[in-house]
Protein backbone atom coordinates (compact mmCIF):
# COMPACT_ATOMS: atom_id res chain seq x y z
CA UNK A 1 0.00 0.00 0.00
CA UNK A 2 1.55 3.30 -1.18
CA UNK A 3 -0.11 6.42 -0.53
CA UNK A 4 2.62 8.96 -1.76
CA UNK A 5 2.16 11.19 -4.67
CA UNK A 6 4.32 12.82 -6.69
CA UNK A 7 3.52 16.37 -5.95
CA UNK A 8 0.97 18.44 -4.24
CA UNK A 9 -0.56 19.54 -7.80
CA UNK A 10 -1.58 15.65 -8.45
CA UNK A 11 -2.81 14.88 -4.35
CA UNK A 12 -5.03 17.66 -5.40
CA UNK A 13 -6.11 17.26 -8.59
CA UNK A 14 -9.63 15.88 -7.79
CA UNK A 15 -10.88 18.74 -5.23
CA UNK A 16 -13.67 20.14 -6.70
CA UNK A 17 -15.90 23.39 -6.34
CA UNK A 18 -17.65 23.37 -3.32
CA UNK A 19 -15.63 21.02 -1.21
CA UNK A 20 -15.13 21.44 2.56
CA UNK A 21 -11.74 21.53 2.89
CA UNK A 22 -9.63 21.40 6.82
CA UNK A 23 -6.68 23.07 7.20
CA UNK A 24 -4.32 22.08 10.52
CA UNK A 25 -1.91 23.90 11.54
CA UNK A 26 -1.56 26.76 14.57
CA UNK A 27 -0.97 29.92 15.39
CA UNK A 28 0.71 32.78 13.24
CA UNK A 29 2.75 30.36 10.54
CA UNK A 30 3.44 26.92 12.41
CA UNK A 31 3.41 23.60 10.42
CA UNK A 32 0.93 25.01 7.86
CA UNK A 33 0.84 22.53 4.15
CA UNK A 34 2.45 25.33 2.39
CA UNK A 35 2.56 23.08 -0.60
CA UNK A 36 -0.89 22.22 -0.99
CA UNK A 37 -2.21 25.11 0.13
CA UNK A 38 -0.58 27.10 -2.54
CA UNK A 39 -0.94 24.13 -4.91
CA UNK A 40 -4.83 24.57 -4.08
CA UNK A 41 -4.39 28.42 -4.94
CA UNK A 42 -2.97 27.81 -8.61
CA UNK A 43 -5.47 25.51 -9.05
CA UNK A 44 -8.55 28.04 -8.28
CA UNK A 45 -10.95 25.93 -7.11
CA UNK A 46 -13.77 27.52 -5.92
CA UNK A 47 -16.96 28.33 -3.68
CA UNK A 48 -14.74 26.42 -0.53
CA UNK A 49 -15.84 25.89 2.95
CA UNK A 50 -12.81 26.04 4.61
CA UNK A 51 -12.05 24.77 8.50
CA UNK A 52 -9.26 26.03 10.49
CA UNK A 53 -8.06 27.72 13.53
CA UNK A 54 -7.92 31.01 11.33
CA UNK A 55 -6.94 32.54 8.12
CA UNK A 56 -3.81 34.23 8.78
CA UNK A 57 -2.53 37.21 8.41
CA UNK A 58 -2.42 38.98 4.58
CA UNK A 59 -0.09 37.27 2.03
CA UNK A 60 0.31 34.20 4.24
CA UNK A 61 -0.08 30.30 2.89
CA UNK A 62 -2.76 30.17 5.00
CA UNK A 63 -6.75 30.17 4.32
CA UNK A 64 -5.94 34.19 3.30
CA UNK A 65 -4.21 33.61 -0.13
CA UNK A 66 -7.41 31.78 -0.86
CA UNK A 67 -9.64 34.18 0.26
CA UNK A 68 -7.30 36.66 -1.24
CA UNK A 69 -7.97 34.80 -4.62
CA UNK A 70 -11.98 34.98 -3.84
CA UNK A 71 -12.34 31.54 -3.79
CA UNK A 72 -13.67 30.92 -0.30
CA UNK A 73 -17.80 31.00 0.08
CA UNK A 74 -17.84 29.95 4.24
CA UNK A 75 -15.37 30.05 7.11
CA UNK A 76 -15.97 27.08 10.22
CA UNK A 77 -12.98 28.66 12.51
CA UNK A 78 -12.08 29.85 16.00
CA UNK A 79 -10.52 33.17 14.67
CA UNK A 80 -12.57 35.14 11.81
CA UNK A 81 -9.97 38.27 12.53
CA UNK A 82 -6.80 39.07 14.40
CA UNK A 83 -6.49 42.17 16.40
CA UNK A 84 -4.17 44.52 13.93
CA UNK A 85 -4.81 42.92 10.96
CA UNK A 86 -6.95 44.21 8.18
CA UNK A 87 -7.66 41.16 5.90
CA UNK A 88 -9.22 39.89 2.49
CA UNK A 89 -11.14 37.65 4.71
CA UNK A 90 -12.39 40.35 7.33
CA UNK A 91 -13.32 42.44 4.01
CA UNK A 92 -15.38 39.74 2.20
CA UNK A 93 -17.19 38.72 5.69
CA UNK A 94 -18.19 42.82 6.47
CA UNK A 95 -19.20 43.01 3.04
CA UNK A 96 -21.92 39.55 3.43
CA UNK A 97 -19.53 38.17 0.62
CA UNK A 98 -18.36 34.89 3.23
CA UNK A 99 -20.60 33.26 5.42
CA UNK A 100 -18.80 32.84 8.82
CA UNK A 101 -19.01 30.40 11.52
CA UNK A 102 -16.93 30.99 15.06
CA UNK A 103 -16.59 28.23 17.00
CA UNK A 104 -14.85 27.82 20.21
CA UNK A 105 -11.37 25.82 19.05
CA UNK A 106 -11.88 23.26 21.47
CA UNK A 107 -15.22 22.75 20.28
CA UNK A 108 -14.04 22.88 16.42
CA UNK A 109 -11.63 19.71 17.34
CA UNK A 110 -14.43 17.67 18.85
CA UNK A 111 -16.86 18.32 16.55
CA UNK A 112 -14.50 17.06 13.79
CA UNK A 113 -13.08 14.24 16.37
CA UNK A 114 -17.19 13.58 16.56
CA UNK A 115 -17.33 13.37 12.91
CA UNK A 116 -14.70 11.13 12.33
CA UNK A 117 -16.34 8.76 14.89
CA UNK A 118 -19.64 8.54 13.62
CA UNK A 119 -20.89 11.02 15.99
CA UNK A 120 -23.34 13.40 14.88
CA UNK A 121 -23.29 15.76 17.70
CA UNK A 122 -23.16 16.09 21.14
CA UNK A 123 -23.64 18.38 24.67
CA UNK A 124 -20.96 20.65 25.65
CA UNK A 125 -21.02 23.74 28.38
CA UNK A 126 -18.51 25.87 26.86
CA UNK A 127 -20.48 28.34 24.70
CA UNK A 128 -23.38 28.53 27.28
CA UNK A 129 -25.15 32.06 27.88
CA UNK A 130 -22.99 33.62 24.83
CA UNK A 131 -23.91 35.31 21.48
CA UNK A 132 -22.37 32.10 20.09
CA UNK A 133 -25.22 29.75 21.48
CA UNK A 134 -28.45 32.06 20.42
CA UNK A 135 -31.00 29.85 18.94
CA UNK A 136 -28.98 26.87 19.54
CA UNK A 137 -30.46 23.82 21.32
CA UNK A 138 -30.00 23.33 24.32
CA UNK A 139 -30.47 20.88 27.41
CA UNK A 140 -29.73 20.76 31.20
CA UNK A 141 -27.85 17.93 32.69
CA UNK A 142 -27.23 18.00 36.61
CA UNK A 143 -28.23 21.45 36.87
CA UNK A 144 -26.06 22.59 34.30
CA UNK A 145 -27.07 23.73 31.10
CA UNK A 146 -25.32 22.23 27.65
CA UNK A 147 -25.19 23.43 23.75
CA UNK A 148 -26.00 20.77 21.12
CA UNK A 149 -22.99 20.62 19.08
CA UNK A 150 -23.30 19.16 15.37
CA UNK A 151 -20.24 16.98 13.97
CA UNK A 152 -18.14 17.97 11.50
CA UNK A 153 -17.09 16.15 8.16
CA UNK A 154 -14.88 17.51 5.46
CA UNK A 155 -14.01 16.43 2.31
CA UNK A 156 -10.65 16.85 2.26
CA UNK A 157 -7.93 18.04 5.61
CA UNK A 158 -4.70 19.59 4.21
CA UNK A 159 -1.73 18.87 7.15
CA UNK A 160 1.72 18.93 7.92
CA UNK A 161 3.74 16.59 9.85
CA UNK A 162 7.08 16.39 10.23
CA UNK A 163 7.59 12.30 9.04
CA UNK A 164 5.53 9.96 7.33
CA UNK A 165 6.14 5.93 5.73
CA UNK A 166 4.99 5.03 2.35
CA UNK A 167 1.67 3.58 4.17
CA UNK A 168 0.34 6.77 5.71
CA UNK A 169 1.68 6.35 9.05
CA UNK A 170 2.39 9.78 10.40
CA UNK A 171 5.14 11.39 13.21
CA UNK A 172 4.51 14.27 14.55
CA UNK A 173 7.13 16.58 16.35
CA UNK A 174 7.14 18.33 19.13
CA UNK A 175 3.56 20.98 19.78
CA UNK A 176 2.64 20.14 16.21
CA UNK A 177 0.06 17.66 16.40
CA UNK A 178 -2.39 20.37 17.50
CA UNK A 179 -5.30 20.51 15.18
CA UNK A 180 -4.45 18.11 12.42
CA UNK A 181 -5.57 15.06 13.80
CA UNK A 182 -9.09 16.01 14.18
CA UNK A 183 -8.61 17.33 11.25
CA UNK A 184 -7.37 14.00 9.50
CA UNK A 185 -9.91 11.77 11.60
CA UNK A 186 -12.76 14.03 9.73
CA UNK A 187 -11.78 13.87 6.41
CA UNK A 188 -13.03 12.09 3.71
CA UNK A 189 -9.62 12.56 2.12
CA UNK A 190 -6.73 13.43 4.24
CA UNK A 191 -3.78 14.58 2.56
CA UNK A 192 -0.47 15.31 4.80
CA UNK A 193 2.76 16.75 3.64
CA UNK A 194 5.62 15.94 5.40
CA UNK A 195 9.49 17.14 5.17
CA UNK A 196 10.45 12.87 5.47
CA UNK A 197 9.22 9.93 3.54
CA UNK A 198 10.00 6.83 4.70
CA UNK A 199 9.58 3.32 3.75
CA UNK A 200 6.72 1.19 5.38
CA UNK A 201 8.30 -0.60 8.48
CA UNK A 202 11.28 2.55 9.16
CA UNK A 203 8.50 4.17 11.94
CA UNK A 204 8.56 2.41 15.26
CA UNK A 205 5.14 1.40 16.36
CA UNK A 206 5.64 3.98 19.16
CA UNK A 207 6.79 6.71 16.69
CA UNK A 208 3.46 6.95 15.02
CA UNK A 209 0.68 10.25 16.21
CA UNK A 210 -1.62 8.97 13.07
CA UNK A 211 -2.14 5.64 11.93
CA UNK A 212 -2.46 5.48 7.93
CA UNK A 213 -5.44 4.34 8.42
CA UNK A 214 -6.48 8.02 8.61
CA UNK A 215 -4.43 9.29 6.26
CA UNK A 216 -5.01 8.65 1.89
CA UNK A 217 -2.41 10.76 0.75
CA UNK A 218 0.86 11.77 2.08
CA UNK A 219 3.42 14.45 -0.43
CA UNK A 220 6.74 15.22 0.56
CA UNK A 221 7.31 19.18 0.74
CA UNK A 222 9.33 21.53 -1.41
CA UNK A 223 9.11 24.12 1.79
CA UNK A 224 12.18 23.84 3.55
CA UNK A 225 10.98 24.52 7.05
CA UNK A 226 12.60 27.90 8.76
CA UNK A 227 11.77 28.94 11.89
CA UNK A 228 13.52 31.93 11.47
CA UNK A 229 10.96 32.90 8.96
CA UNK A 230 7.78 32.05 11.16
CA UNK A 231 6.19 35.32 12.23
CA UNK A 232 6.03 35.78 15.92
CA UNK A 233 3.12 37.43 17.63
CA UNK A 234 3.92 41.10 17.64
CA UNK A 235 5.30 42.49 20.54
CA UNK A 236 5.44 46.02 21.96
CA UNK A 237 8.99 47.95 20.75
CA UNK A 238 8.94 48.83 24.27
CA UNK A 239 7.26 47.95 27.38
CA UNK A 240 6.07 51.34 28.23
CA UNK A 241 3.97 52.17 31.05
CA UNK A 242 0.56 54.09 30.47
CA UNK A 243 0.40 56.95 31.91
CA UNK A 244 -2.85 57.93 33.91
CA UNK A 245 -3.78 61.90 34.72
CA UNK A 246 0.31 62.36 33.71
CA UNK A 247 1.64 59.31 36.46
CA UNK A 248 2.89 55.69 34.96
CA UNK A 249 1.45 52.39 35.90
CA UNK A 250 2.18 49.49 35.25
CA UNK A 251 4.06 47.77 32.45
CA UNK A 252 2.67 44.62 31.17
CA UNK A 253 5.67 42.79 32.49
CA UNK A 254 4.52 44.22 35.77
CA UNK A 255 1.18 43.32 35.42
CA UNK A 256 2.34 39.64 34.52
CA UNK A 257 4.66 39.74 37.73
CA UNK A 258 1.70 40.62 40.15
CA UNK A 259 -0.58 37.74 38.45
CA UNK A 260 1.89 35.01 38.42
CA UNK A 261 2.45 35.79 42.44
CA UNK A 262 -1.81 34.79 42.62
CA UNK A 263 -0.87 31.37 41.23
CA UNK A 264 -0.70 28.90 43.80
CA UNK A 265 1.83 26.07 44.03
CA UNK A 266 1.23 22.74 42.88
CA UNK A 267 -1.12 24.18 39.74
CA UNK A 268 -1.55 23.18 36.29
CA UNK A 269 -2.18 26.65 34.50
CA UNK A 270 -3.14 27.95 31.28
CA UNK A 271 -1.59 30.94 30.16
CA UNK A 272 -3.87 33.10 27.19
CA UNK A 273 -2.63 35.72 24.66
CA UNK A 274 -1.28 38.82 25.06
CA UNK A 275 -0.02 39.54 28.75
CA UNK A 276 -0.94 36.13 29.76
CA UNK A 277 1.93 34.85 28.09
CA UNK A 278 4.69 37.21 29.59
CA UNK A 279 3.75 35.18 33.05
CA UNK A 280 5.69 31.95 32.00
CA UNK A 281 9.09 34.63 32.73
CA UNK A 282 7.88 35.20 36.62
CA UNK A 283 7.26 31.99 37.59
CA UNK A 284 11.01 30.52 37.87
CA UNK A 285 11.45 27.37 39.82
CA UNK A 286 7.68 27.39 41.17
CA UNK A 287 5.71 24.46 41.55
CA UNK A 288 3.72 24.96 38.96
CA UNK A 289 3.20 23.07 35.07
CA UNK A 290 2.02 25.47 32.54
CA UNK A 291 -0.55 23.99 29.56
CA UNK A 292 -1.24 25.25 26.17
CA UNK A 293 -4.19 24.31 24.28
CA UNK A 294 -1.48 23.43 21.27
CA UNK A 295 -0.70 20.27 23.00
CA UNK A 296 1.95 21.05 25.30
CA UNK A 297 2.23 20.31 29.19
CA UNK A 298 5.38 21.53 30.81
CA UNK A 299 6.82 24.54 28.74
CA UNK A 300 8.48 27.24 30.76
CA UNK A 301 9.95 30.74 29.40
CA UNK A 302 9.76 32.33 26.42
CA UNK A 303 13.06 31.72 24.29
CA UNK A 304 15.03 32.98 21.08
CA UNK A 305 18.43 32.84 19.30
CA UNK A 306 19.91 29.70 19.27
CA UNK A 307 16.74 28.13 21.76
CA UNK A 308 14.86 27.96 19.45
CA UNK A 309 13.35 24.91 18.67
CA UNK A 310 10.54 25.21 15.82
CA UNK A 311 8.33 22.48 17.17
CA UNK A 312 8.39 24.16 21.27
CA UNK A 313 5.95 26.67 21.26
CA UNK A 314 2.97 27.77 23.44
CA UNK A 315 -0.38 29.16 22.47
CA UNK A 316 0.20 32.64 20.95
CA UNK A 317 3.09 30.93 18.36
CA UNK A 318 6.34 32.03 20.90
CA UNK A 319 8.91 29.59 20.89
CA UNK A 320 9.25 28.52 24.46
CA UNK A 321 11.75 26.00 26.77
CA UNK A 322 10.66 22.51 28.27
CA UNK A 323 10.59 21.71 31.52
CA UNK A 324 11.36 18.38 33.03
CA UNK A 325 8.75 15.70 32.42
CA UNK A 326 6.94 18.12 29.52
CA UNK A 327 4.73 16.35 27.35
CA UNK A 328 3.15 16.42 23.43
CA UNK A 329 -0.50 15.80 22.59
CA UNK A 330 -2.87 16.58 20.03
CA UNK A 331 -5.87 19.73 20.59
CA UNK A 332 -8.37 17.27 21.47
CA UNK A 333 -6.97 15.80 24.16
CA UNK A 334 -5.63 18.97 25.47
CA UNK A 335 -9.31 20.40 25.47
CA UNK A 336 -10.77 17.28 27.15
CA UNK A 337 -7.73 18.74 30.16
CA UNK A 338 -9.85 22.13 30.54
CA UNK A 339 -13.19 21.18 29.90
CA UNK A 340 -12.81 17.75 32.06
CA UNK A 341 -11.49 20.40 34.94
CA UNK A 342 -7.92 19.36 35.19
CA UNK A 343 -6.69 22.93 34.86
CA UNK A 344 -6.57 24.46 38.14
CA UNK A 345 -5.72 28.20 37.04
CA UNK A 346 -6.32 29.96 33.80
CA UNK A 347 -5.15 33.60 32.68
CA UNK A 348 -6.83 35.44 30.00
CA UNK A 349 -6.67 38.82 28.93
CA UNK A 350 -9.71 41.06 28.35
CA UNK A 351 -11.74 43.60 26.70
CA UNK A 352 -14.09 44.39 29.53
CA UNK A 353 -15.02 42.40 32.94
CA UNK A 354 -18.17 43.29 34.51
CA UNK A 355 -19.89 43.52 38.28
CA UNK A 356 -21.40 39.95 38.15
CA UNK A 357 -18.12 38.53 37.05
CA UNK A 358 -18.51 37.90 33.47
CA UNK A 359 -16.04 38.62 30.91
CA UNK A 360 -15.82 39.39 27.28
CA UNK A 361 -12.19 39.23 25.67
CA UNK A 362 -13.22 37.72 22.09
CA UNK A 363 -15.07 40.61 19.95
CA UNK A 364 -16.15 44.20 20.42
CA UNK A 365 -19.74 43.64 18.47
CA UNK A 366 -19.49 42.27 15.80
CA UNK A 367 -20.13 38.32 16.01
CA UNK A 368 -19.08 37.36 12.75
CA UNK A 369 -15.97 39.16 13.55
CA UNK A 370 -14.02 38.03 16.45
CA UNK A 371 -11.50 35.80 17.87
CA UNK A 372 -12.97 33.00 20.26
CA UNK A 373 -9.17 31.24 20.50
CA UNK A 374 -10.01 28.77 23.04
CA UNK A 375 -11.20 30.70 26.12
CA UNK A 376 -15.05 29.48 26.19
CA UNK A 377 -13.46 26.06 26.71
CA UNK A 378 -10.92 26.80 29.32
CA UNK A 379 -13.35 28.61 31.62
CA UNK A 380 -15.85 25.88 31.08
CA UNK A 381 -14.04 23.58 33.61
CA UNK A 382 -14.56 25.17 36.98
CA UNK A 383 -11.22 26.87 36.82
CA UNK A 384 -9.94 29.79 38.82
CA UNK A 385 -9.74 32.30 36.22
CA UNK A 386 -7.39 35.59 36.64
CA UNK A 387 -7.79 38.33 34.33
CA UNK A 388 -4.88 40.48 33.30
CA UNK A 389 -5.66 43.75 31.63
CA UNK A 390 -4.94 47.76 31.45
CA UNK A 391 -7.55 49.23 33.43
CA UNK A 392 -8.80 51.70 30.50
CA UNK A 393 -9.44 51.23 27.12
CA UNK A 394 -7.44 53.20 24.06
CA UNK A 395 -9.53 55.95 24.47
CA UNK A 396 -9.89 56.43 28.00
CA UNK A 397 -13.39 54.35 28.86
CA UNK A 398 -13.62 52.14 31.83
CA UNK A 399 -12.89 48.34 31.31
CA UNK A 400 -14.32 47.15 34.71
CA UNK A 401 -17.92 48.22 34.02
CA UNK A 402 -21.16 47.57 35.61
CA UNK A 403 -22.37 45.43 33.02
CA UNK A 404 -20.57 43.90 29.73
CA UNK A 405 -21.00 45.82 26.34
CA UNK A 406 -19.48 43.17 24.11
CA UNK A 407 -20.34 39.70 23.40
CA UNK A 408 -19.87 37.06 26.50
CA UNK A 409 -16.83 34.42 26.84
CA UNK A 410 -18.19 33.82 30.43
CA UNK A 411 -20.74 34.23 32.46
CA UNK A 412 -20.17 34.32 36.03
CA UNK A 413 -16.77 33.60 36.36
CA UNK A 414 -13.99 35.66 36.98
CA UNK A 415 -11.79 35.10 40.40
CA UNK A 416 -9.59 37.97 40.52
CA UNK A 417 -8.83 40.76 37.91
CA UNK A 418 -4.92 42.33 37.57
CA UNK A 419 -4.60 46.04 35.84
CA UNK A 420 -2.20 48.66 36.13
CA UNK A 421 -3.32 50.27 38.30
CA UNK A 422 -5.26 47.29 40.55
CA UNK A 423 -5.42 44.11 42.17
CA UNK A 424 -9.32 43.22 42.35
CA UNK A 425 -10.71 39.97 43.91
CA UNK A 426 -14.67 38.56 43.78
CA UNK A 427 -15.75 37.91 47.23
CA UNK A 428 -18.97 35.78 46.42
CA UNK A 429 -21.28 38.79 45.24
CA UNK A 430 -19.11 41.68 44.08
CA UNK A 431 -15.15 42.44 43.40
CA UNK A 432 -13.12 43.66 46.44
CA UNK A 433 -10.34 46.35 45.54
CA UNK A 434 -7.80 45.10 47.54
CA UNK A 435 -4.24 46.67 45.86
CA UNK A 436 -3.47 49.92 43.52
CA UNK A 437 -0.31 50.79 41.71
CA UNK A 438 2.16 52.85 43.68
CA UNK A 439 2.07 56.22 42.96
CA UNK A 440 -1.74 56.37 42.81
CA UNK A 441 -4.53 56.61 45.27
CA UNK A 442 -7.65 54.76 45.93
CA UNK A 443 -9.71 57.59 44.90
CA UNK A 444 -7.51 57.48 41.83
CA UNK A 445 -8.65 54.06 40.85
CA UNK A 446 -12.26 54.05 41.89
CA UNK A 447 -12.47 57.04 39.48
CA UNK A 448 -11.68 54.90 36.25
CA UNK A 449 -14.06 52.16 37.37
CA UNK A 450 -17.23 52.23 36.43
CA UNK A 451 -18.17 48.90 38.84
CA UNK A 452 -18.73 49.17 42.02
CA UNK A 453 -16.48 47.72 44.28
CA UNK A 454 -15.85 47.41 47.88
CA UNK A 455 -12.51 48.24 49.97
CA UNK A 456 -10.01 45.89 51.81
CA UNK A 457 -9.84 46.38 55.34
CA UNK A 458 -6.08 47.84 54.22
CA UNK A 459 -6.22 48.51 50.77
CA UNK A 460 -1.99 48.31 49.70
CA UNK A 461 0.24 49.14 47.28
CA UNK A 462 1.18 46.77 44.66
CA UNK A 463 4.79 44.96 45.08
CA UNK A 464 6.53 44.27 41.80
CA UNK A 465 10.25 44.45 41.11
CA UNK A 466 10.21 41.83 43.81
CA UNK A 467 8.45 38.64 44.46
CA UNK A 468 4.55 39.47 45.88
CA UNK A 469 3.12 37.77 48.98
CA UNK A 470 0.94 34.70 46.80
CA UNK A 471 -2.65 34.99 46.63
Amino acid sequence: MDKVFASAREALADVADGATIAIGGFSVGHRFALGLIGALREKGTRDLCLVCNSLGAPGELRGQVLAENRQVRKLIAAFSIRTGMSTAGEEQIAAGEMEVELVPQGILVERCRAGGAGIPAFYAAASTGTAIAAGRETRVFDGRTYVLEPAIRVDYALLRAFRADRAGNVQFRGGSQNLNTAFAKAARIAIVEVDEVVETGELAPELINLPGIFVQRVVRTTNAWDPTQVPQSKRRAADKPRLYRGRPALTRAQIAERAAALVREGTYVNLGVGIPTLLSNHLGVRDVVLHAENGVLGYGAIVNGTEVDPDIYNASGQYVELKPGASFFDSVTSFEMARGGRIDTVVLGAYEVDAEGSVSNWSTGDVRLGGIGGAMDLISGNTELIIVMEHCDSKGGAKLRRRCRFPLTGQACVDHVVTDLALLSWNGSGFTLREIAPGFSVEDVLALTEMQVTLAPQVSTMRVGTAPPAG
